[in-house]
């Protein structure tokens, strides 16, 4: 049976499958069938035929029998190797490689080809896409497998419209934006405060560099510490040393005037409500008595360890050459009653820097300004912006043709020349400009001497003073009686008492453009049961009215021992008084009560600016008897209401009092 004839067929039964072995007879008359060759035969007589050999044999009929092209795919043009061999163990048409095909694979078509009758339907299997889903939309056309494998599934939220998508991505941009902008924020608010964290410690360095000691905040002779609570107090003076920079500025030398004298000594208060400032000048030739000092060193800025004793009827710019800031303090305060909590003193060559700093003040005189030791000051009349080489002459004249009253004229000179250059820094914002404060600040703590005075606190003084009117600011000079054998201005103690307690107590002084009513009285509690306060809660302020020594510090004692809290003793700032009395601010009457449940003969009496402090005042009928107050929590009796109550009646100021208000017209 030949190969045609078994190809497709199911062998009959009983017949022999392909594989079965052959006869050689067989072989042979397979061989002369017409044009075709045995080719078993030689294998046959090579040996038997194994079935891989016939798959093989098989395999290589089908490709012999296929039309001839040259373009077959590669599949069909390599044949795979048999199991177990290699692409070269097999026959040379069946490489694995198609480098080994033979070149006729590879040649173009020509004309001369046979025609392929599967070529066209080899064509459409190529280019017909293979995978391709089914649609049952006819607008969505199908993608082709890759293409849909590449498309993200939708999840979540539907997809955008362009409006929506835009407006999203223009938020995105604004919070970004934002972000930015805080950022940036955040940086320069590090760099600033940092910087301004250096600025503070490199100025506060110069300020502790030029300390001295000058301030006693714990002196007996300051006048009811409680109505001073808040307040600011600051003794300015100005040095006219010979010595150093000073005598290059036409000061004159150490031959003129040896040592340093206080040319010019100013006391300002701000009250804690810093509604006004109030600047008291005092004569440099006021006759003062001086505590016991130690010797001042002014070129050296230093205490000597030298001690003075007191004495009577000295000068006092002669009080700050022998013992310096803190003996000069000690006077001014037992003078004043003012607890001064800030010294500073400046020379010369650091009051020219300062008045140059600001650009100049304005100052306005009737005439020219001629002075006998210092020549012409102003060398014409009216209002005139002067530097401060000019300035300083300005404010050091005392022997001024047309003038008479020598140092008082010149004080008059010094507070009007004051009064324009705080008119001028409230009305510019000079101080408050962080360039001109700077060198104003460095001006200042370069040739100024200082005591409890930091960049800070001068910071935060400017900042309180920015609603400050300039008719708010008055200029006061201590008033004098006259002049001793030896040339000293004689002080009017009970006039610069009360010029004091009015400062003290808030109220109105001569000149003020808008004076500060004077408190208004507190209504009478309505009669109510109090019962005692713990004494142990209970701040008392021992002040001395009675007129002998000592009598404040015994009864602070005895007080003390009765449980009481001690805040401070000194003296009464109404002077001598009669009778005793308990003072206290309105919502403390059962501490006052207590307390006076405690002194025989005690009244009470309402008082402004005393806040939680209670003040005792002793007056003449004393007796220095303190008993045990009533007991915490039992009913308190009435007590007696003072009949002279200070704060009632404003205190008679003396109608020849000198002043100057930052508002006056200067040449007026």
């Amino acid at each position: 049976m030949g190969d045609d004839d078994r190809r497709g067929r199911t062998p009959a039964p009983g017949g022999r499958a392909p594989w079965e072995r052959y006869s050689t007879a067989e072989a042979e008359a397979d061989d002369e069938r017409p044009g075709r060759r045995n080719r078993y035969a030689d294998e046959a007589a090579d040996g038997p035929v194994t079935v891989h050999d016939l798959m093989q044999k098989v395999d290589s009929e089908r490709v012999a029998d296929l039309p001839t092209d040259t373009t077959l795919p590669a599949q069909h043009a390599a044949p795979r190797a048999p199991r177990g061999e290699t692409a070269s163990a097999a026959a040379p048409h069946a490489a694995a490689e198609p480098d080994a095909l033979p070149p006729a694979y590879f040649r173009a078509p020509t004309a001369d080809d046979p025609v392929d009758p599967y070529a066209a339907q080899r064509a459409r299997l190529v280019d017909q896409p293979t995978d391709v889903l089914p649609t049952t939309d006819p607008d969505n056309p199908p993608l082709e497998l890759d293409q849909q494998r590449a498309r993200p599934k939708s999840i979540g939220k539907p997809p955008l419209s362009r409006l929506a998508a835009n407006r999203q991505r223009r938020t995105g941009r604004m919070h970004l934006i934002g972000r930015s902008v805080a950022a940036v924020v955040t940086v320069l608010t590090l760099v600033l405060t940092g910087a301004g964290w250096n600025y503070l410690r490199a100025t506060n360095h110069a300020f502790d560099k030029n300390k001295v000691d000058a301030v006693d905040l714990n002196s007996p002779d300051v006048v009811n510490p409680g109505g001073q609570l808040g307040d600011e107090n600051f003794l300015i003076i100005g040095n006219d040393t010979r010595a150093g920079a000073d005598g290059q500025l036409g000061a004159g030398t150490t031959d003129d005037a040896e040592g340093a004298r206080a040319d010019t000594v100013m006391l300002v208060n701000i009250p804690e409500s810093r509604q006004r400032v109030v600047a008291v000048s005092f004569p440099r030739d006021l006759d003062v008595s001086r505590p016991s000092c130690e010797g001042w060193d002014n070129e050296n800025r230093r205490y000597t360890g030298t001690s003075f004793p007191s004495a009577i009827g000295d000068k006092l710019n002669a009080v700050y050459a022998l013992g310096g800031p803190k003996c000069l303090t000690s006077v001014i305060t037992k003078l004043s009653g003012l607890k001064i909590n800030h010294f500073i003193g400046l020379d010369f060559s650091g009051f020219q820097s300062m008045v140059d700093t600001v650009g100049g003040v304005e100052v306005c005189t009737s005439k020219p300004l001629v002075d006998e030791e210092l020549g012409t000051v102003l060398p014409t009349a009216g209002k005139q912006i002067i530097n401060g080489s000019t300035a300083l002459d300005y404010v050091r004249a005392r022997h001024v043709s047309g003038e008479f009253r020598s140092d008082y004229d010149r004080i008059n000179r010094q507070q009007r020349f004051m009064s324009s250059l705080l008119r001028s820094a409230l009305s510019n914002k000079t101080l408050f400009d962080p360039g001109k404060m700077n060198s104003f600040i460095g001006a200042f703590s370069s040739h100024a001497m200082m005591d409890h005075v930091n960049t800070n606190d001068l910071l935060t003084l400017g900042r309180s003073l920015q609603k400050v009117d300039a008719g708010a600011i008055t200029f006061l000079t201590v008033p004098t009686a006259g002049t001793t054998s030896y040339g000293n201005e004689i002080p009017r103690e009970s006039d610069i008492k009360a010029i004091f307690t009015a400062i003290i107590d808030d109220q109105p002084l001569p000149g003020e453009k808008k004076p500060i009513a004077p408190p208004t009285p507190a209504e009478p509690p309505a009669p109510r049961q109090l019962t005692a306060a713990d004494p142990s809660t209970v701040s008392v302020q021992v002040s001395n009215g009675s007129g002998i020594t000592g009598v404040a510090a015994t009864a602070a004692n005895k007080l003390s021992n009765q449980g009481f809290q001690i805040f401070n003793v000194g003296n009464y700032s109404g002077g001598t008084i009669p009778a005793t009395k308990v003072r206290y601010s309105s919502g403390h009457e059962a501490e006052a009560a207590t307390v006076a449940s405690a002194i025989p003969g005690a009244r009470l009496e309402t008082a402004s600016g005393l806040g939680s402090i209670v003040e005792v005042a002793l007056g003449a009928d004393y007796q220095g008897t303190i008993r045990t107050p009533i007991s915490f929590g039992n009913p308190l009796p009435a007590m007696p209401a003072a009949a002279d109550g200070a704060p009632e009646t404003p205190v008679t100021l003396p109608s020849d009092l000198e002043h100057v208000n930052a508002a006056d017209d200067l040449c007026k």
